[in-house]
């Protein structure tokens, strides 16, 4: 298995890790008869030699091995090196086809992207990638010999291999056809159904053979798992050949597969509900496969929202904890991707914190934090679960940084007012959670019953105490999020004690002090002093800002702004030009730099030197085609452009069109396909309610 591994100049070969003189060993830890040694050495050559879907000259040169290890049966769990296989030699597109990971550890840096770039290439960016490809597709004579190897495992590995790296289509489809009639393993089922769309999407010139071997698949009397792998195969690839109704078919076949399932569970004696290791299993049982079926389904469905949404509905009223687990979590990449009436699904959402066992509660939790106001329909069960958990009211997370506890957060987030009662007993405990100032700021009005808290608790803090910063900086934003001017004396006390131990006021949370300082105005003219001496220091922009709402003198914060406008530093300089528009008429004549802004490369720079611009001198000739240019071109500035739209009134009437084109839009601004990503579903509908805003200012009906 290993001749000729001596022979190669590994040390002259570079992975992630730096050189390679470590791959011989992996290699021959693929072969252990120990298994913990096989696992690890697989989860070693995913993170060096294919770390986040890369390849390098020194996975090229594991090809040869990693082939020949694939094909000895004297190597155990060999689909797992099969998988890695396919995943160094993949494309990067079946997957986003399909709505499927790929075949590799996306865990441990498996799984093929694309355009995630190359290190170490063999023949320049990219050329590891490509050699390695073209160095797979040399050898594919050994998947043809797995794809009937006794290993039912290897086998369903094997599958997709056939398809990805044998070029010849006809006899592709033929082995395929061989396989599938004698296959019968239900999993293998699964992976040539799943191997046939993919060949339906490879060669459409050879698809009719594969296209009606799926279709028998979805018919009776075939098992419910490979009904559902053909079905979803047949939507994503040749739609007007999958069966009439496939919503309600494929919760049908779901529901069916899971009662099979949980037999087999019962059948196969896992262990008792009276042992430690029976309650583990029922706490995270997995069903990854069932998972794949359904993104398959899902993927086909693409923006058919509301089937979509009764595919999820079935899947969260499934019997089955699991498969109500699973669809949290598709659920969240529709909610993330689309808009729309979400109201039913998130009340089903909202039903699974009551979940006796399982993850559900804990997944729901996660996905209704995102939702922010989205979530109001589980407010109900939210709420109660909150009332009956005083523990998960904090968590230590991370490096014991306290933070409020998903539930709390999600409850503050949708502005429920049931949360402030609660946050008024977190802030009469011991610890002040780091978020507590967001959770204010997503209460609006009704947080107003916390600020004799907050001040109270700003009034306890020892000023020579180390911990004190800490504590400060979560009260300073719940006191900005209020609005709270009474809050002054506290405020002061903390930067009068600060300042009078000769210390930078508040270095570890000056963001905080600054931020309310301005927010107090011409109140806080006692801190002029502490802000004049922040001028020269890296928070020089915040507190010219916060200087300008205390004083009003633009002759000493317009020379600073000015420079950092001709700074290197996007990031500085957009702070600066913000604080600009803030100053308004004050800030003229707006400087040329604002101008010269506004034909910046980057998108940020123009935009906030295009809303200074109306701001100061409200002249839109030189505004309203820089906004449309980063509205169309840069999606992430759409938030900060409605807002300038907004302030423009009927003289933005020439840029209708964004906001109402805007409203029209299934699919959310900054969502990626599939629902893939942390996307801030805050941000989309905050836009939403601009564009809606924009258009009534200019006497229109919004969509």
């Amino acid at each position: 298995m290993f001749t000729g591994i001596d022979e190669v100049d590994w040390a002259a070969l570079r992975h992630a890790c730096g050189s390679a003189e470590d791959v011989p060993g992996l290699l021959r830890g693929l072969a252990s008869p120990d298994r913990t040694e096989r696992e690890g050495a697989l989860d070693r050559m995913y993170g060096a030699l294919h770390h986040q879907g890369n390849v390098y000259d020194a996975t090229l040169a594991c090809v040869p091995f990693l082939l020949t290890l694939a094909g000895s049966e004297a190597v155990p769990e060999r689909e797992g090196i099969v998988e890695l296989l396919v995943s160094i030699g993949g494309e990067g597109t079946d997957e986003k086809d399909t709505g499927q990971e790929g075949p590799g550890r996306q865990g441990a840096g498996g799984g093929d992207r694309e355009g995630m770039g190359t290190v170490g290439g063999a023949d320049g960016p990219g050329g590891a990638r490509h050699s390695a490809r073209a160095a797979i597709r040399a050898g594919a004579e050994a998947f043809v010999r797995l794809a009937g190897d006794a290993d039912a495992s290897v086998r369903g590995a094997a599958a997709s291999a056939l398809v990805r790296f044998l070029d010849e289509p006809a006899r592709v489809l033929a082995l395929l056809r061989e396989r599938i009639s004698v296959e019968r393993d239900e999993r293998v089922q699964i992976a040539l159904a799943e191997s046939l769309g993919l060949f339906v999407r490879r060669h459409p010139a050879h698809a009719d053979g594969a296209l009606e071997l799926l279709v028998a698949r979805s018919a009776p009397p075939n098992g419910p798992g490979l009904r559902l792998a053909a079905l979803g195969q047949l939507m994503g690839c040749a739609p007007v050949r999958a069966p009439a109704d496939p919503v309600p078919l494929a919760v049908r076949l779901l529901r069916e597969r899971s009662a099979r399932r949980s037999a087999r569970r019962a059948e196969d004696g896992r262990p008792g509900k009276d042992t430690l290791v029976g309650r583990l299993w029922r706490l995270w049982p997995s069903d990854e496969e069932g998972s794949r079926l359904l993104r398959s389904v899902h993927a086909a469905l693409d923006d058919r929202v509301a089937d979509r949404t009764a595919l999820l509905e079935g899947q969260l009223t499934s019997p089955d904890p699991t498969d109500r687990c699973n669809a949290l979590w598709m659920a969240a990449g529709v909610l993330r991707e689309w808009r729309g009436d979400h109201a039913g699904l998130v009340a089903l959402i909202g039903d699974q914190l009551g979940a006796v066992e399982g993850r559900a509660p804990d997944a729901a939790v996660s996905v209704l934090t995102d939702l922010f106001g989205l979530a109001a329909p589980a407010a109900d069960p939210l709420a109660a679960l909150v009332a009956s958990r005083s523990d998960l009211w904090v968590r230590r997370w991370p490096r014991d940084r306290p933070l409020l506890g998903g539930p709390i957060r999600a409850l503050a987030r949708s502005g429920d007012p049931r949360a402030v009662p609660v946050l008024a007993e977190v802030l009469a405990g011991p610890v002040v959670p780091g978020d507590l100032g967001q959770a204010v700021g997503h209460l609006g009005g009704a947080a107003a019953a916390l600020a004799p808290a907050v001040r109270r608790r700003l009034g306890d803090i020892h000023l020579d105490s180390p911990a004190g910063p800490a504590l400060a900086a979560p009260l300073l934003s719940a006191v900005l999020a209020l609005g709270d001017q009474e809050a002054l004396p506290e405020v002061m006390r903390l930067v009068r004690g600060t300042a009078s131990a000769g210390l930078c006021p508040a270095d570890a949370h000056v963001r905080e002090v600054v931020g309310v300082l301005g927010a107090f105005g011409p109140a806080a003219r006692e801190a002029i002093p502490v802000l004049r001496r922040l001028l020269d220091t890296e928070h020089a922009i915040a507190a010219a800002g916060a200087l300008w709402m205390v004083t009003a003198d633009a002759s000493v914060v317009r020379p600073l702004l000015l420079r950092e406008l001709e700074g290197r530093d996007h990031r500085r300089r957009r702070a600066a030009a913000e604080v600009l528009a803030r100053m308004g008429p004050a800030a003229r004549p707006a400087p040329a730099s604002l101008r010269r802004r506004t034909e910046s490369g980057h998108p940020w720079d123009r935009v906030t030197a295009a809303r200074a611009l109306w701001r100061i001198d409200a002249d839109p000739a030189p505004v309203l085609p820089v906004l449309r240019s980063a509205w169309t071109h840069h999606p992430h500035t759409r938030g900060t452009v409605a807002e300038c739209l907004v302030e423009m009134g009927p003289t933005a009437t020439p840029l209708r069109d964004l906001p109402a084109a805007e409203l029209s839009s299934r699919r959310r601004h900054l969502a990626l396909p599939g629902g893939y990503g942390a996307h801030d579903i805050l941000k989309d509908e905050r836009l939403l309610a601009l564009c809606r805003e924009v258009l009534v200012g200019q006497g229109c009906r919004p969509v």
